[in-house]
């Protein structure tokens, strides 16, 4: 029998600027999306102000609008909930879970965009219809200065990647106009806490402005070195400095600002 159900169409949230003015866009109408999709990295890992953000704004917003904004968590065999800093902290450093940097300012391989955010809405879309045969759209929040991430060709078998602010030439500084014309605050740059995409004077700002936040990366920055310093392994670290990010902004030296151009992830799952 041929099936003849309407293929299944989803926004990949972000909790950003892009995906805020996209779900304001959606209310317009401007968008033909109504289902939006928040993989949750976990309220330990994301930025806090991300997470109050959506749900004191976003969902609600989303919700007088007949529009759907779903959060989604990973979860273990077993059904527990893991999130990024519980792997980091539990794995004794058997995994690689963030692009951490090695001694040489080189960026090491990853895990998180793939694990906690591709699979977590893949895991929902499959289960909500998606397959090779019948994939879902899913729209990510791209605007048009970021042009150069868009890349369709890295959909998952089960879905078709498709950039509706790109349709629109949205760029990124177009995106607090519209979220304010909403009546809506301007939601925080979204990104998990320890992320090492972030650039130096944000970690300083982290430093200044919330030090139990700075504390927290530090503490993840330093649990992942210990279990490479018991397998004779050389230290990774949070920025390009091959510094501690504890000692950072300690001793007056002058700060390295090679990494201020850092784009972070390059594919739309995060930071959008």
């Amino acid at each position: 029998m041929t099936s003849t159900q309407s293929p299944l169409r989803a926004f990949s949230f972000g909790g950003g600027w892009q995906s805020m003015a996209a779900l304001v866009l959606a209310a317009q109408g401007r968008i033909d999306f109504d289902t939006f999709l928040f993989a949750n990295v976990g309220d330990d890992s994301e930025n806090p102000d991300t997470i109050t953000y959506v749900r004191d704004y976003a969902q609600p917003f989303a919700a007088a609008h007949n529009l759907k904004l779903i959060e989604l968590e990973r979860h273990l065999r077993g059904g527990q909930t893991e999130t990024i800093r519980q792997r980091i902290i539990n794995s004794n450093g058997s995994r690689q879970t963030i692009p951490v940097f090695l001694s040489n300012g080189k960026p090491g391989g990853r895990a998180c965009t793939y694990d906690f955010k591709i699979l977590v809405t893949g895991k929902w879309l499959k289960a909500n219809g998606a397959t090779p045969q019948n994939p879902a759209t899913v729209a990510m929040g791209i605007s048009l200065d970021e042009i150069g991430r868009a890349n369709a060709g890295k959909a998952m078998p089960y879905e078709r990647l498709t950039y509706p602010l790109l349709d629109l030439k949205i760029r990124r500084a177009d995106c607090p106009r519209i979220i304010r014309t909403a009546g809506l605050p301007v939601p925080p740059k979204s990104s998990c806490d320890f992320c090492p995409m972030r650039k130096i004077p944000e970690w300083q700002a982290m430093r200044e402005k919330n030090p139990a936040r700075f504390e927290r990366a530090c503490q993840v920055e330093e649990t992942i070195n210990h279990h490479l310093a018991a397998k004779g392994k050389r230290p990774v670290y949070l920025t390009r400095t091959g510094r501690p990010l504890r000692h950072l902004f300690k001793g007056g030296d002058q700060l390295p600002l090679f990494d201020t151009d850092n784009e972070g992830c390059d594919n739309g799952w995060c930071t959008t």
